[in-house]
């Protein structure tokens, strides 16, 4: 836009009807006037249509007139500001805040709102993307302080019953994006090692071992290498059957055939097991899979892993050769997990999802999802349900 032009913003708003963008711009068609802009919004029946014009070259007074004139033809309010200027386009500055709330309340919309004025953030729109199985609002505005808000938001989040995301640059789902996912508790709701050390009947040695590595007193390898010496002698005939009693999480089969059907890649990384969870991965249309591996001599397990240990730095190399096996750039990678053992590929991935993780997880995150449904991720994404709905 020529920086000397004289431009004039028309907002025409009232109860919606056929015709009314048809009757503005017929109207204008009789003037000297570029269409620099335009924006319309239906919510609940009531029509709000916004229209940019550079009118350097037109008679002013007669295009507020004429747009007088609509206004009385069409029922709407009309409203004309001169001088008004053009919205900007700075994607380095464009971001969106993305809330998710079952209940969504007043309250919580109303603190989200103080954060983001606090932080010189200018909200342009707010349109609601889901009211299934979350409702989620989404904040589309410009603003450059986009970590320290995200920070604040995510420290409030809990208190106002919400999960909130803060991100760069609007809508993720533009261009292919890399999906990968933890398993236990995340994409199933089980973990995996429990059942099978229940099938062994070890559940409570097993679950010692657990405790301690949460108590940091032994890494996530050596709690692997022990948990799973306990399993040895097991017949491997076992594993088939707590494969059956492996349970999706809410919302797992939307959230991948969706991710699929918009042409994404999906990939999943765990510290389980192969032997189990390949078969669940092929069922979903997984494109690649890395977990550990249980070594099986003469049809009983020996207690023993083979292989590389899937633990938290394997995770984010595994994340890592998926980007460029599908020549996918980090900063088009989205990683989902809920344990410490995560929080490495979460960091290294352009948008890391807590889901239903332990606090330190969730205040490392880029975004976090407390609600038991894995599907509102692709909220995150930017798809609305309107999409997954049409896509199912």
């Amino acid at each position: 836009m020529n920086s000397a032009a004289e431009t004039l913003l028309i907002t025409l708003s009232g109860e919606d009807r056929p015709g009314v963008t048809a009757a503005v711009f017929a109207a204008l068609s009789a003037h000297d006037a570029e269409v620099l802009d335009i924006e319309q919004i239906v919510a609940r029946g009531h029509l709000t249509l916004a229209v940019l014009l550079d009118v350097t070259r037109c008679d002013l007074t007669a295009v507020r007139a004429r747009m007088a004139d609509v206004g009385a033809d069409t029922g709407l309010d009309v409203r004309t500001v001169v001088g008004a200027p053009e919205r900007s386009n700075d994607a380095a500055g464009r971001l969106t805040v993305t809330v998710l709330g079952s209940p969504l309340r007043p309250d919580a919309m109303a603190a989200i709102a103080r954060r983001v004025a606090e932080h010189d953030v200018n909200i342009d729109r707010i349109r609601r993307i889901a009211a299934y199985p979350v409702t989620a609002i989404v904040f589309e505005g410009t603003g450059l302080r986009v970590e320290e808000l995200r920070a604040v938001l995510a420290a409030q989040a809990a208190d106002l019953g919400v999960d909130i995301a803060v991100q760069r640059g609007g809508a993720m789902k533009r261009g292919q994006l890399l999906v990968v996912m933890d398993v236990d508790s995340t994409l199933i709701q089980d973990e995996v090692i429990d059942l099978l050390a229940r099938a062994a009947g070890v559940e409570d040695q097993v679950g010692a071992i657990t405790e301690s590595a949460m108590r940091g007193e032994i890494d996530f390898t050596e709690s692997l290498t022990q948990r799973v010496s306990a399993l040895a002698g097991l017949p491997a005939s076992v594993i088939d059957e707590v494969r059956k009693q492996v349970r999706l999480s809410p919302g797992a089969r939307t959230l991948c055939r969706t991710l699929r059907n918009f042409g994404f890649r999906v990939c999943l990384v765990s510290g389980g097991f192969d032997a189990v969870i390949r078969p669940i991965a092929e069922e979903l249309g997984i494109d690649e899979l890395r977990a550990n591996h249980l070594e099986i001599v003469d049809g009983r397990l020996t207690g023993k892993v083979v292989g590389e240990i899937i633990d938290r730095a394997g995770k984010r190399r595994a994340l890592e050769e998926f980007a460029a096996h599908f020549a996918i750039p980090m900063s088009r990678t989205v990683a989902i997990g809920d344990g410490a053992n995560d929080l490495d590929m979460l960091a290294a991935a352009g948008l890391g999802v807590a889901f239903n993780a332990k606090p330190a997880v969730r205040s490392a995150a880029h975004a976090a999802v407390n609600v038991p449904y894995l599907d509102s991720v692709l909220y995150l994404l930017g798809i609305t349900r309107d999409e997954v709905e049409a896509v199912q």
